[in-house]
């Protein structure tokens, strides 16, 4: 989609109904940090006792003093979450892409991954799978090695190397990485110890002043990585990096067992070839994916990618069982 037409445009402040609109662009709690078309940023607060949006939002909202007050949530394009028996946690909305930063050392969880890619898929979101510390001999070719069956089914995967003797080796990978971002919204998940605050702080020189300016704006005397923050990679306003919490779990439980299928590229290629019409891929006569299954002849779905969809589909299965 053009970022263009995307973005909240300046002729949009004469808004229905007398509001105005804008872009939230950061979260803490129930206050919302919205960014009007002129660049000028305030705190909202939601109408009601809870508080519906999340980064990426485009609201309209009413002025109250230096504060505002959120009115309306637009329709979204879409919404990355996670859910899990507890609760929901969104990460943001209407985005282009996903940045899925791994490492090859520490050594990266292909189930964490594949929770992640599956609630992507879902949303119809895109996911750029970037391995970072790609001088790491030989953990990183073995990384490279784990993500084949990914570049298989058509996920992008790009190396980089973040930190190095000189500028140039700081910057392997960097460049391909930079022309996937240009004009889109993207938001960079990875767990702790990858490299994301570096990568964050690499393509956006003034992130962490920007994040104390929000800290400081939002009142939460703490750093907003605990948080989702959005940032202007460009003076343009058409390229953004949407930085968010890391995670130890992703729960899937939004995701219904007998359309796991669906949201596994590599699966769904041979979907709707089985012998029978609810086949749940695990033990039925006649089912084409158990046939793909790398080991049989010709096979294109990994080993380890069917055992995975196996233990997703009882976990989900069973959380639906009480």
């Amino acid at each position: 989609m053009n970022q263009a037409r995307a973005r909240v445009a300046p002729d949009a402040l004469a808004a229905a109904g007398g509001l105005d609109v804008g872009l939230v662009v950061a979260t803490f709690g129930r206050h919302s940090l919205v960014e009007s078309p002129d660049g000028q940023r305030r705190i909202c607060h939601p109408r009601g006792k809870k508080s519906q949006a999340v980064v990426g939002d485009r609201v309209r909202w009413m002025p109250s003093g230096d504060e505002g007050s959120i009115e309306r949530v637009e329709k979204r394009r879409n919404l990355f979450y996670r859910q899990d028996e507890l609760r929901t946690k969104s990460f943001a909305a209407n985005l282009d892409q996903i940045l899925l930063l791994v490492a090859a050392d520490p050594e990266f969880s292909e189930r964490q991954l594949a929770r992640s890619l599956i609630a992507a898929e879902a949303e119809g979101i895109p996911v750029l799978i970037v391995l970072n510390k790609s001088d790491l001999q030989p953990a990183f070719d073995k990384a490279w090695e784990r993500l084949a069956s990914y570049r298989r089914m058509g996920t992008e995967v790009l190396p980089l190397r973040l930190k190095g003797d000189t500028a140039a080796d700081s910057e392997a990978g960097l460049e391909p990485l930079l022309q996937h971002l240009t004009g889109k919204t993207t938001l960079v998940l990875g767990p702790s110890g990858v490299g994301k605050s570096t990568l964050v702080n690499r393509l956006v020189p003034h992130a962490n002043a920007l994040t104390g300016e929000i800290s400081r704006a939002l009142n939460s005397g703490k750093h907003t990585t605990t948080s989702t923050t959005w940032y202007w990679m460009d003076d343009t306003h058409q390229t953004a990096l949407i930085d968010s919490p890391g995670f130890q779990e992703f729960g899937l439980n939004h995701i219904e067992p007998m359309q796991l299928a669906h949201w596994m590229p590599d699966l769904r290629a041979t979907l709707g070839q089985c012998k029978f019409y609810n086949c749940t891929h695990l033990h039925e006569p006649g089912c084409a994916v158990r046939t793909q299954v790398i080991g049989a002849a010709g096979g294109t779905i990994s080993e380890n990618r069917y055992r995975i969809y196996q233990e997703l589909f009882a976990e989900l299965s069973a959380r639906r069982s009480y």
